[in-house]
């Protein structure tokens, strides 16, 4: 009866603790992507004024 009841709570131990790195796993993954949206929602820096770029200064 002792080993039953030992398997019982090893399982629930076990249980206990895949559910506890479920959540851990999808709140990282939930992190990830909120960075990723804010990333790509940012605004893309304005274009430079026409004319300015077109060369390449080598003595700066």
């Amino acid at each position: 009866m002792n080993t039953d009841l030992t398997m019982q709570i090893m399982a629930m131990n076990s249980a206990k603790l895949q559910g506890s790195v479920q959540i851990a796993v999808f709140k990282k993954t939930h992190e990830m992507q909120t960075e990723l949206l804010e990333t790509l929602l940012q605004p893309a820096p304005a274009a430079p004024p026409p004319g300015q770029g077109t060369r390449i200064d080598k003595l700066a």
